[in-house]
């Protein structure tokens, strides 16, 4: 079985059980969502590989962190994740990547992300759940980090903080290559 098999056998089997514990219809999921009832009855057949945006949306909605939407193997308190198993969610022909690197639910879900932009490229993201926060520090080049329509530049060594309930981009407008690590903190479900 491939990655990609693998990956949407989790999703599906994941986001049943998900929706299940949450005691959400298809159609209360739909709502919360934004994702069509088919999209997610495809999804939980296993008959897609949705979006980033798609999962993002959908993990969102069940009050998770991607992480736990992926792959629900529960253990120690401490769990190492080797490279090999960090989970490639987004890349372009051209060279740019997100990888989740690790991801918890304590205290609601917290995730770390690894990020490679390409000079020119840009990933957009839908509003997160009130409450979410993104901390970043780019490590490479220097990202164009535009929140709610307002660009700031944040250069190499520089870190930043922002409240992600608002429509956000990553993008690359120099000629490096923009590397940077990136943690997600999600509010627990009400």
């Amino acid at each position: 079985m491939s990655d990609l098999d693998q990956l949407t056998q989790s999703l599906a089997r994941n986001l049943k059980r998900w929706r299940g514990e949450r005691a959400f219809t298809l159609d209360a999921l739909a709502a919360r969502s934004g994702v069509s009832r088919g999209m997610i009855i495809q999804i939980e057949q296993a008959r897609t590989n949705p979006s980033v945006g798609t999962t993002v949306k959908l993990a969102d909605a069940l009050g998770i962190s991607i992480t736990t939407l992926l792959d629900y193997e529960q253990g120690p308190q401490v769990r190492v994740v080797p490279a090999d198993q960090a989970v490639r969610m987004w890349s372009t022909d051209a060279g740019s990547a997100t990888v989740l690197l690790v991801g918890t639910e304590s205290r609601g879900p917290l995730e770390l992300w690894s990020w490679k932009l390409m000079p020119g490229e840009r990933s957009d993201s839908d509003p997160h759940p009130e409450g979410t926060t993104e901390l970043l520090h780019v490590t490479a080049g220097e990202l164009t980090l535009v929140v709610d329509g307002v660009s700031h530049p944040v250069a190499e060594g520089s870190s930043a903080v922002f409240e992600a309930n608002v429509p956000h981009t990553y993008r690359n407008d120099g000629a490096v290559t923009v590397e940077m690590t990136m943690a997600v903190s999600i509010p627990p479900a009400r």
